[in-house]
């Protein structure tokens, strides 16, 4: 939700709580307003009744609520020396309506020629449900009415403040650090925008430059470390075409070569899995994945013959996908080396290609591999002295850089599967 959306709502929930209360306190002054002003209009009218009797004593017959919306009846002195004006509210026949509708009624007394009369004067007053009614309909439109000022007001206020906010967020998404390309903000009015402007460029800026010191640092080390590691083996190697050594002597020159040129392929393969780290693949296109497979498999097929293992690749689709085709390269040939090395002699390693998905099944050791650490770096499944225990997370890595699953399943066979997106 963005943030524009999200402060919106909560002003409608707030709005939605201050109406409300506002609803309930103005009903009642409304109302109480609408009693005073009607009590105000029976006091006077009583007033004018009362002073009309004085002129025509025969006003006094009117017993009943006819055309006149008052009655006086003749009460007794003892039951009423003390009564005072009442009002309250009641419910009359209305021949318009057909019904009955609630009026104000007041009830009081006076004297008039030594004896005591009781009047009742009653007007017309507003219906509650009506009211109510009425009012609840003005309240949802004065709500409508604010949310969508509201909205207005973000959309083209709100949106034009926050401008500076969004370029930033804009500039961000795009910024790679591998590229050098650093973030250039815009000076706004605003002390809080340009504050994080500024707190961004340093931080983007920083760690630019740590990447830098750290890439040169990997390719400086890597490369110092190849130089003298060729050297020795190139030695080594010399020293035993020379057959100048004994036997045993032999067997310890060899090993120590063995164990030089594993170096050399460790280092190698770390200094590949910094670079996918540090995102130093920049050049994408389409890879043509049945291509690619049939070429790697047409590598092994040396390597795979000698090891009793046919090399069976099934294409019941074309996959294509965008990303390094070095990498790609990189990733499948792992994968199907890791199948023949460690796949039993004389049995078959399949390749499956499908619409999404590509299954590299071999025949391995009869119990599955524990997939929670098969791709940590340094996991070894062989106890070949030889491998690095760097193939299957070289391949995890690039496979995390282009959003690829890469995943390991068990059924009689190991089978490692690239899954692709649906779409890319």
């Amino acid at each position: 939700m963005k943030l524009l959306n999200h402060t919106t709502k909560y002003f409608a929930l707030l709005l939605i709580v201050l109406i409300s209360v506002w609803a309930v306190i103005f009903y009642f002054a409304m109302i109480d307003e609408v009693y005073d002003s009607l009590d105000d209009g029976l006091e006077n009218q009583k007033q004018l009744i009362i002073r009309a009797v004085n002129d025509n004593p025969r006003l006094l017959q009117d017993a009943e609520f006819g055309v006149n919306n008052y009655t006086i009846k003749k009460t007794r002195v003892t039951t009423n020396a003390k009564f005072i004006d009442s009002y309250r509210d009641t419910l009359m026949y209305m021949q318009n309506e057909d019904e009955y509708e609630p009026i104000r009624m007041l009830e009081s007394t006076f004297l008039q020629d030594g004896n005591y009369y009781k009047i009742k004067l009653i007007t017309s007053m507003v219906e509650e449900d009506d009211q109510i009614e009425n009012l609840f309909t003005y309240l949802v439109g004065l709500y409508l009415v604010l949310i969508l000022s509201i909205v207005v007001l973000n959309n083209l206020v709100m949106k034009k403040v926050w401008k500076p906010f969004y370029t930033l967020i804009d500039r961000l998404k795009g910024f790679r650090i591998e590229k050098d390309d650093p973030i250039k903000s815009e000076q706004t009015a605003i002390d809080e925008f340009n504050l994080l402007n500024q707190s961004v460029e340093r931080l983007t800026e920083k760690s630019r430059d740590s990447y830098v010191a750290q890439k040169e640092f990997i390719e400086n080390a890597a490369h110092e470390l190849q130089t003298p590691l060729a050297i020795a083996i190139n030695k080594l190697e010399l020293l035993l075409e020379k057959n100048e050594l004994s036997g045993l002597q032999s067997q310890e020159v060899g090993g120590v070569l063995d164990n030089l040129t594993r170096l050399t392929r460790l280092n190698k393969s770390l200094l590949l899995l910094s670079k996918i780290d540090n995102r130093q693949y920049l050049e994408e296109e389409q890879v043509d994945f049945n291509r690619l497979i049939e070429n790697v498999t047409g590598d092994f097929l040396d390597f795979a013959t000698h090891r009793e293992i046919h090399l069976n690749v099934i294409s019941n689709a074309t996959v294509n996908y965008t990303m390094n085709t070095d990498l790609a390269v990189i990733m499948i040939t792992n994968l199907i080396k890791n199948a023949i090395v460690h796949g039993n002699e004389g049995k078959k390693v399949t390749i499956t290609i499908d619409t999404d998905q590509i299954s590299i099944n071999n025949f391995g050791q009869e119990k599955a591999i524990d997939g929670n650490s098969l791709f940590t770096r340094f996991k070894k499944v062989s106890t070949d002295s030889r491998s690095t225990g760097l193939g299957l997370a070289i391949s995890k890595a690039i496979a995390d850089k282009y959003q690829l699953q890469l995943k390991y399943a068990f059924t009689q066979q190991h089978n490692f599967m690239i899954i692709f997106p649906s779409s890319r």
